[in-house]
């Protein structure tokens, strides 16, 4: 049998993105660290592009409410914050082996958690309700100030932020005078620390650093919508003409092209327009999102309505997979907490203008306010949701219950 070899020219079709295609996707699904991370690596590559520190910023947009003095949460948030909370200390206590008066106490304990993470009630009132002497209340919270996150049941700011400070190693003299001046750290006011402290305001400013990274508020991280502890990407306030959001220039290098003359100060201008690009993209994004949601950051999460990514991109003009990857990981600083951004669009419940969304955190504020000694089964919950607009079935109930992290009835019951 013969072999013979046969040349033939066919034409194919297929899609490659192009190197400057996948830094621009690559840029507009970043967060503020993941960018950063580009940016330190393009500057490896490209002397030309000059990465400069962020602006000076004492304080993260999360510490204003912890230094007005007030020790919970905005009170709203606390509608989705509470019940996982609660949830995850019971579980903590749970593997704790408390017997007897001490389970009681620590039970009681974690009744009085306020959603910030703080204790709600001076051990004096839990003593004397359990029957037992302040001490051993003391003794108790004294373990339970061990569970994780660090900083959970503090009685004050100071407090929880030397837990954390213990925790990761960083507790001084310096830090602790740092903490008992709490008025002086509000302020920022460095040069006088320093005379009270009797150190070189270089060693305040240090350990300013070191106080940012921690959390003033831990049992927020338990909130359905709430992001964890970091640089938000966006900042929003309430002003005269509305909410307003802008970006938070501290949680990125300040980008720019070297003096001089070379083939990389091309590219590395490239880079730069890429970065204003998709933070002006985010900034449409997130106005956008707040224009629609501003009730929700108005009267609290449980307001959110039904919104969409392909309304949202509809109505900017873009395709639905910019404003996916612009959201991806994206977290905005708001006063009632930090939340994902993605998390402030929701699907609709039936043929109504309820959003699934608000359902979930009327579920979770129903639970936070619920009677521990009698919590609600989910065919009560089902029986108060409805009434708010929407049909709602027990079996959405204890779907949407694991959702939060919620246990059961009879797991969230509180013994005596």
């Amino acid at each position: 049998m013969e072999t013979r070899q046969n040349i033939r020219v066919t034409q194919s079709q297929r899609l490659q993105l192009n190197l400057g295609l996948q830094a621009s996707i690559r840029v507009l699904k970043a967060d503020a660290e993941g960018l950063t991370r580009f940016l330190e690596e393009q500057a490896a590559e490209n002397p030309h592009l000059i990465l400069s520190a962020p602006p000076e910023s004492d304080w993260l947009p999360r510490w204003e409410q912890a230094f007005a003095g007030g020790k919970g949460l905005d009170p709203d948030l606390s509608a989705s914050a509470g019940p996982s909370l609660i949830a995850h200390v019971l579980d903590k206590i749970e593997a704790l082996g408390l017997r007897g008066a001490e389970r009681r106490i620590a039970e009681m304990l974690a009744e009085a958690l306020e959603p910030s993470g703080w204790l709600g009630r001076d051990l004096g009132t839990i003593a004397a309700e359990a029957g037992t002497p302040v001490a051993q209340v003391a003794q108790v919270l004294g373990r339970l100030q061990r569970i994780e996150p660090a900083g959970l049941f503090a009685r004050s700011l100071s407090e929880c932020l030397l837990l954390q400070a213990i925790e990761a190693g960083e507790d001084d003299p310096v830090l602790r005078g740092i903490l008992e001046n709490l008025p002086l750290m509000a302020a920022g006011d460095v040069a006088k620390l320093a005379r009270v402290l009797g150190v070189d305001p270089e060693s305040v400013r240090g350990r300013f650093r070191i106080i940012r990274r921690f959390d003033p508020k831990p049992g927020a991280q338990f909130s359905v919508l709430s992001a964890p502890v970091r640089e938000p990407d966006l900042v929003a306030r309430k002003q005269v003409e509305g909410w307003v959001i802008t970006l938070n220039r501290s949680s990125l290098p300040a980008v720019s092209v070297s003096d001089g003359r070379g083939d990389g100060r091309g590219a590395a201008r490239a880079v730069i327009r890429l970065v204003e690009s998709r933070n002006a993209t985010l900034l449409r994004i997130g106005a956008e999102i707040l224009r629609r949601q501003g009730t929700a950051l108005d009267n609290g999460l449980a307001a959110l309505v039904p919104l969409s990514m392909t309304e949202l991109a509809a109505s900017l003009g873009l395709h639905e997979s910019t404003v996916s990857r612009a959201v991806a990981g994206t977290s905005v600083d708001t006063p009632r907490g930090t939340l994902w951004l993605r998390n402030l669009f929701s699907g609709r419940i039936g043929s109504g203008t309820v959003s699934a969304a608000a359902i979930r955190a009327r579920l979770a504020d129903l639970v936070a306010s619920e009677d521990r000694r009698n919590p609600h089964s989910d065919e009560a919950l089902a029986s108060a949701l409805s009434g708010e607009g929407a049909a709602i079935a027990r079996r959405t109930v204890a779907k949407y219950r694991e959702m939060l992290g919620i246990p059961p009835a009879h797991r969230r019951r509180l013994r005596r």
